[in-house]
């Protein structure tokens, strides 16, 4: 039977019991799915739950064949090798008492002498040949990226399922896991913002709060297709909310009529120039034509109402964020970071930057390049104050905020209306709840668990408690800022990065979002060869 994974009626919820997805059915064969929507919608806990692990959830999944996934975030044990990840430490192990001649004879028979080659061929195809005694310790985020994939391919599943697999990665690391996919034979479903690996996909499902829908095509097709199919919804809802307001206007127009009439009824009877039996009757009458009247009317309202439901219902009404960063009156020319002769690393004996100079004058717009391991989070944590150098000199103006890939600005066992009242301890309750406001946590929203969000709300969440208080700071450093957001919320972010008129400091390796937030100046690292 070919590879499969099939949804039938699945219905997702948060750990702490709020729905996620509600009654999907989907089929993924072998070929390449991108899994795209906005954050919060449930793409990670969909992945989760195809992956065996616990996930709230009711229906059925089945699944015909292997999985192997790539998380966003996992957790690296102390000591561990890239020969951990493969889960080959001990036949490698095995492999090299037998090289030396110490193997016994039931040792040799179990020896699987391929190991070694196909170890090799897998890390070559992610682009990186790290020795599998290498502890991950020493590598950067992006490389960890390619041994974890290059783990995946050596495990031969027939699904791969990829939470965000270019994050962290540098331009080579996104090419090669491109180029992975591009020669894919099995099944994957990625879950991705990046416009690039979308392109090569063979369809596209979208979650909304509405559901699952399943577009065939890349990412380019998709685009075309929901353009056309929005429109043709928004014109279904203009005609519905038409034919609702021409009804309400006849009703309108008839119960004024009817007043009048009964208005001039009742101003003859009051002559007397009627008989009381007539009056009487004709009352009656009246009365039980216009109950009958409004009956039909109630009737063709009730039905207009649910033509205009059942097209709003088809339309996903979801307010754009918008984020609007308030003024730091920055002066022109005013220097906020100094390196002078630095060399610093987290071993003082292997330093990952040496001698290194830089000055950054406000309001500067420079971005931090480099390949995965040049040290660029170093560099980050060296001006934040989080590591210290081992030669040299930084200055950093001390208005500035950082935010690293977790946010860790924010306390994650704090809700996001308890971490700005932490971080603005001067405001209000009604002004954190509008600070917060506008950046779209209202009401309930702002009650949410820092920890309990997912990678794009939490940035939004930072800069919401950073921004939304009285004092912005003037300068904003940024560690791959996009690397969870959907691509609406990178649209909007830019936007209101090219408005902030302070200092702005990036690490990134996209390369659309450098050029769009107009980076005018590059500082580019060289990677450690002892890595």
């Amino acid at each position: 039977m070919p590879a499969s994974i099939i949804l039938s009626n699945l219905s997702l919820s948060t750990p702490d019991g709020r729905p996620l997805l509600s009654n999907i059915d989907l089929t993924f064969a072998a070929e390449r799915t991108g899994l795209v929507g906005r954050n919060g919608v449930g793409k990670t806990t969909l992945l989760a739950s195809m992956s065996d692990e616990h996930v709230s959830h009711s229906g059925r999944i089945l699944i015909n064949g292997t999985i192997g996934l790539l998380r966003q975030d996992v957790q690296i044990l102390k000591g561990a090798a890239v020969a951990d990840l493969f889960g080959v430490r001990q036949a490698l192990a095995l492999l090299r008492r037998a090289e030396r001649g110490d193997a016994s004879a039931d040792d040799i028979a179990t020896i699987d002498w391929t190991l070694e080659a196909r170890l090799e061929t897998a890390l070559a195809r992610l682009g990186f040949d790290p020795s599998p005694d290498t502890e991950l310790s020493c590598l950067s985020g992006g490389q960890i990226t390619r041994v974890r994939l290059a783990a995946l391919v050596f495990a031969e599943p027939d699904f791969l399922l990829l939470d965000e697999p270019t994050n962290n990665l540098d331009q080579d690391g996104r090419k090669a896991v491109t180029d992975l996919l591009a020669g894919w034979r099995g099944g994957a479903i990625v879950v991705s913002h990046d416009r690039d690996l979308l392109e090569i996909m063979d369809a596209i499902v979208e979650l909304t709060s509405l559901g699952a829908r399943r577009y065939g095509g890349n990412w380019s097709v998709y685009r075309a297709q929901k353009a056309v199919e929005l429109a043709a919804v928004r014109h279904d809802l203009a005609h519905a909310e038409k034919h609702l307001a021409e009804i309400d206007g006849r009703a309108q127009e008839a119960a004024e009529r009817k007043a009048r009439k009964d208005s001039g009824g009742r101003k003859k009877s009051a002559k007397g120039d009627m008989p009381r039996i007539l009056a009487g009757a004709r009352k009656d009458r009246s009365e039980d034509t216009g109950g009958k009247s409004m009956q039909i009317a109630e009737r063709r309202r009730a039905g207009a109402l649910d033509a205009v439901d059942t097209a709003r219902r088809r339309i996903e009404i979801l307010q754009p964020l918008t984020v609007k960063l308030p003024s730091t009156s920055l002066p022109v020319g005013r220097e906020v970071i100094c390196l002078d002769r630095v060399s610093a690393g987290h071993d003082r004996e292997r330093v990952v930057l040496r001698d290194l100079s830089f000055t950054m004058v406000g309001p500067e717009r420079v971005a931090i390049v480099g390949p995965n391991g040049s040290g660029k989070t170093t560099l980050l944590k060296l001006i934040s104050g989080e590591l210290h150098p081992v030669s040299g000199t930084v200055r950093v103006k001390p208005d500035f905020a950082m935010f690293d890939q977790k946010v860790s600005l924010l306390d994650p066992a704090l809700s996001i209306l308890d971490n700005f009242g932490r971080l603005n301890p001067k405001a209000g309750t009604n002004e954190c709840h509008a600070a917060l406001a506008r950046f779209m946590f209202r009401a309930d929203a702002a009650l949410q668990i820092v920890g309990s969000l997912s990678g794009g709300q939490l940035l939004r969440a930072g800069l919401a408690c950073v921004f939304g208080g009285a004092r912005p700071p003037s300068l904003l450093i940024l560690d791959e800022p996009t690397n969870h957001l959907d691509i609406e919320s990178i649209e909007a972010v830019e936007a209101g990065l090219r408005a902030y008129d302070g200092a702005l400091l990036v690490v990134s390796h996209d390369e659309a979002f450098l050029e769009a937030i107009g980076v005018a100046r590059r500082i580019e690292l060289v990677a450690n060869a002892a890595l």
